[in-house]
């Protein structure tokens, strides 16, 4: 005799880092600045601004400023926004919300501006039921504000929920907010030093799902 199926047990709600753990912005900005080292420098130094910055301020300033600083022309962060509508999706990602999406409420909460993270958010096809941005926040990732936002405009406690992550920084963020998180961590960056470990860690998203489904599980 087969044993019974086990009964899937989602959280209530999942909330996605959206510009790395969804969408692949490595490629546009890296083609913005004219190489991968040069965008890599560039978000290195726009990641310590808004990390640094402490209340919001505008996303589309400080990619200008950290642009200078390395030393990109101002035609860099022209070129990115110019991109920005061709984000692409990385593998997996619009198949694991559309899974989701019949058992889950689904949020983004992004360090943007309102109006380039809305856009980025349309291209993943799935109708948010919250979409967070730092400057609605009025703070940046990690600080706690965008994430207990979201939380509150889903109606769920921290606990019901899960977070799916693009950087290691997040894990500043959620541990704060008590949110068990996933790291997307597509790229391979170190975990920055002082943060709490991800519940899970994985190159890709393939694994979010069973990790979902199991959430609540006994």
């Amino acid at each position: 005799m087969s044993s019974p199926a086990a009964i899937p047990a989602y959280p209530r709600a999942v909330l996605f880092d959206l510009l790395t753990a969804l969408l692949d912005s490595w490629t546009i900005w890296n083609r913005a600045a004219g190489s991968e080292a040069a965008g890599r420098a560039w978000r290195a130094e726009y990641l310590r601004r808004t990390y640094g910055c402490g209340a919001y301020q505008p996303y589309e300033q400080l990619l200008r400023e950290a642009a200078s600083a390395v030393g990109l022309p101002a035609t860099a962060p022209d070129a990115l926004e110019a991109g920005w509508d061709e984000l692409p999706a990385w593998d997996g990602a619009r198949e694991l919300l559309q899974a989701l999406r019949p058992h889950c409420r689904l949020a983004v909460v992004t360090n943007c501006s309102a109006r380039l993270g809305r856009r980025a958010a349309s291209l993943l096809g799935v109708d948010w039921d919250v979409v967070v941005t730092s400057e609605e926040a009025g703070y940046y990732k990690p600080d706690p504000r965008p994430y207990e936002q979201a939380l509150a405009q889903l109606q769920v406690q921290p606990a019901q929920a899960a977070f799916i992550a693009g950087s290691g920084y997040d894990m500043f963020g959620t541990s704060k907010v008590g949110l068990r998180t996933y790291w997307h961590n597509r790229v391979g960056l170190a975990l920055p030093e002082g943060a709490a470990r991800p519940e899970l860690e994985s190159a890709r998203l393939e694994a979010a799902l069973p990790w979902l489904e199991r959430f609540n599980a006994a």
